[in-house]
C-alpha cells in the first residue's frame, strides 16, 4: 500500500482533551484557567476573561505557554520549573500522555522485565532545557532517568531543574551526548551515550520533527518555543528515529522498550518496515490527542514476547469514535460515490460490508485476516516469534462508517466501533487510517 505525505490536519468533533489518556490528570479536568490565576499572581496577566466565555490565554505568546506549563508543574505535580527565551516549551497535559503510555507498556507485562528489580529506570533522548518526562516520570511513578542532550544551554538547565526539585533530585541524570563530525554533523542518539553496563526498561524521545527551521514556524496558532537543535535535523524526525532504530538493533535487549513520539502519521508505515528489517519482536502504535493537537507514539523490543499473540494497542481513548476530513473533494464526486467506496474498499478484503443509503452508513464486519488485508501488513501493534507464524484470535472487528455532508466540497467521515470487547478492537484506529489514506488518495485534489 502507497503512502500519501497528507500534511492536512484532521478535523476533530470531539471536545478538547476528549481522547486523551484515561489516566492523564487532564483528561476530563483540563487546566482552570481562572483558578489558576486566582492562586499564581504571575499567571494573571496572561489570562483574558471576556463575558460569559471561559477565560483563555494567548496560545501565540510564548511566555504565556511557558508560565502556564510552569504553575501546571507546581500545582499539579509540587516542581519547580523554568526555561531561558526561546527554549522548547512543553505542554504539560500531552507530554503527560506520553509518560502514561509507557507506563501502559510496563505494566501490560507483554515483554517481561530482565532488570531483576521492580526499579524502572528510563532513558530520555534529548530531554532538553524543559527535562519534563524525567520530572513527570520521577514525581509521577518514581522512576529513575538519564537524560541526554548537546547543546550548553540545554545541559544547564536540565541540571537546574533537576536540582530544584530536591524530592526527585536523586533519581535523574543528566549527560552529555556528543556530535559526530561529519557532512551533516550527526548527533550521538544511543549508541556512545549509552555506558557498557546500563540496561534499561525503556528510552522514550520527542524528536526534532522538521526537515527546515522554515518548515518548523509554520503553526501560526501556536508558539512553543524551540531552538535549531530541539525542532530541526537533517531529514526531519524519519531521520532521527532511524537511527534510534539503528542503535537499538545494537544495543537490542538491553532495552525492554524503545520508544518515540512523531508529529507525522505518515511516517509510521515506513519505520515499522524498518524496525521488521532489523528484527524486532514486538511493535505497537498509539496516538496521542489532547486539544486540537495529535502525535503519535511508536514502540518496539527485541525481547521475545511472554505471549504469541496478536497484541490489542493500548487504548488512549474513553471513546471508540474516530473521524476525519474529505477536503477538496472532485467536482465530479458525491457523498453517495464516496458511500459507495467506502463499501468497495471492504469488500475488496472480503470483509462483510452492508451499505445503507438511507443513513448514508456502511456495517462492516472483518476478520483479523481480513483486517491485515485491509491494511496490506501484519506487522502493526503485533508480536512475532521467531521463525513462527501466530493463530490471532477468531472473534470479529465489527464497526460502522458513516457519511455526512459538511459544505460544498468537503465531507466528514465518522467510524464508531460496535464491540468494545472484541480482542480485534485495538485493530480499528489502523484499519480505519487505511481507510482515510484510500478514501483522500481517491477523491480529494
Amino acid at each position: 500500500m502507497s503512502m500519501r505525505r497528507n500534511g492536512k490536519k484532521r478535523a476533530r468533533s470531539e471536545t478538547p482533551g476528549s481522547t486523551a489518556h484515561p489516566k492523564n490528570k487532564y483528561s476530563d479536568n483540563p487546566p482552570d484557567f481562572a483558578s489558576l490565576a486566582s492562586l499564581y499572581p504571575s499567571f494573571k496577566p496572561f489570562v483574558f476573561f471576556s463575558g460569559g466565555s471561559r477565560p483563555r490565554i494567548d496560545w501565540t505568546d510564548y511566555n504565556a505557554t511557558r508560565e502556564l506549563t510552569r504553575v501546571l508543574l507546581l500545582h499539579d505535580h509540587g516542581l519547580s520549573w523554568w526555561i531561558p527565551d526561546g527554549q522548547l516549551c512543553p505542554t504539560v497535559p500531552n507530554r503527560s500522555n506520553y509518560i502514561h503510555w509507557i507506563n501502559d507498556l510496563l505494566s501490560s507485562q507483554i515483554i517481561p522485565s530482565s532488570r531483576g528489580n521492580n526499579k524502572v529506570k528510563g532513558f530520555d533522548i534529548g530531554t532538553g532545557a524543559n527535562c519534563i518526562y524525567p520530572l513527570l516520570g520521577a514525581s509521577l511513578f518514581g522512576w529513575s532517568f538519564v537524560g541526554s542532550d548537546i547543546t550548553d544551554v540545554a545541559l544547564e538547565w536540565a541540571e537546574k531543574n533537576v536540582q530544584s526539585n530536591p524530592h526527585v533530585s536523586d533519581l535523574i541524570e543528566i549527560r552529555r551526548s556528543r556530535i559526530i563530525p561529519s557532512e551533516d554533523d550527526v548527533t550521538m542518539v544511543l549508541l556512545g551515550v549509552v555506558k557498557e553496563s546500563e540496561t534499561f526498561d525503556f528510552c522514550m524521545c520527542n524528536p526534532p520533527f522538521f526537515e527546515t527551521f522554515e518548515e518548523a514556524g509554520l503553526n501560526p496558532k501556536t508558539s512553543c518555543g524551540g531552538t535549531h537543535e530541539e525542532m530541526v535535523c537533517v531529514g526531519g524526525e524519519q531521520a532521527f528515529v532511524s537511527r534510534i532504530i539503528q542503535d537499538s538493533a545494537v544495543l537490542r535487549e538491553r532495552f525492554r522498550w524503545y520508544t518515540s513520539m512523531l508529529g507525522k502519521k505518515a511516517n509510521l508505515k515506513l519505520l515499522i518496515s524498518k524496525l521488521w528489517e532489523v528484527g524486532v519482536t514486538v511493535v505497537k502504535t498509539t496516538e496521542f490527542v489532547q486539544g486540537q493537537t495529535s502525535r503519535w507514539g511508536l514502540a518496539w523490543s527485541f525481547v521475545p514476547p511472554a505471549t504469541r499473540k496478536i497484541i490489542a494497542p493500548t487504548p488512549v481513548s474513553k471513546s471508540s469514535l474516530l473521524s476525519f476530513m474529505l477536503e477538496g473533494i472532485k467536482r465530479q464526486y458525491s457523498a453517495a460515490d464516496v458511500l459507495q467506496s467506502v463499501e468497495e474498499f471492504f469488500k475488496s478484503s472480503d470483509a462483510s460490508s452492508k451499505l445503507n443509503s438511507n443513513t448514508f452508513s456502511v456495517d462492516i464486519v472483518a476478520s483479523s485476516e481480513q483486517c491485515n488485508t485491509i491494511t496490506n501488513r501484519d506487522d502493526v501493534d503485533s508480536v512475532r516469534s521467531h521463525g513462527s507464524s501466530l493463530q490471532g484470535p477468531q472473534d470479529d472487528l465489527s464497526f460502522r462508517i458513516l457519511v455526512f455532508q459538511q459544505m460544498p466540497g468537503t465531507l466528514l467521515i465518522k467510524g464508531s466501533l460496535q464491540h468494545k470487547d472484541s480482542p480485534l478492537s485495538g485493530l480499528f484506529s489502523v484499519v480505519f487510517g487505511s481507510l482515510e489514506e484510500s478514501m483522500k488518495s481517491k477523491f480529494c485534489r
